[in-house]
């Protein structure tokens, strides 16, 4: 077993495993935006490893190459980082939103404020 060879899907797991314990174990919101980033990464890292081959070149047919590299994983993770990019902006917004409602971002406060403003509120 070549272990050199599986070295990209051991970071990807370790990446994977980090960015999902920061968004279940952190209350801070920008702390878990950060984990999803780190999660999104993850994955388009296990979408490209595959994608490219040792030895492999451009899908241009010539004579003077054998082996090729599918493109097709790289334009699609092109495609999944621009949505990412937009996740994390509209996340952000939000938070700020969150933070100027409740004026704090960790988790605790604000279930905490919304608790209080249930039990205030006249039923």
């Amino acid at each position: 077993m070549n272990v050199a060879g599986h070295f990209s899907y051991a970071v990807t797991i370790f990446l994977m495993v980090a960015g999902l314990f920061i968004v279940i174990a952190r209350g801070n919101l920008i702390k878990k935006l950060v984990g999803l980033g780190i999660f999104q990464t993850s994955v388009y890292m296990l979408y490209i490893a595959p994608g490219k081959l040792i030895g492999g070149t451009a899908p241009i047919v010539s004579e003077a190459f054998r082996v090729y590299s599918n493109p097709l994983p790289h334009v699609l993770i092109l495609t999944a980082i621009v949505v990412g990019v937009a996740t994390l902006a509209l996340g952000l917004a939000l938070v700020v939103r969150i933070r100027e409602t409740y004026g704090g971002i960790e988790e605790d406060e604000i279930l905490a404020a919304d608790r209080q403003e249930d039990e205030a509120s006249p039923s």
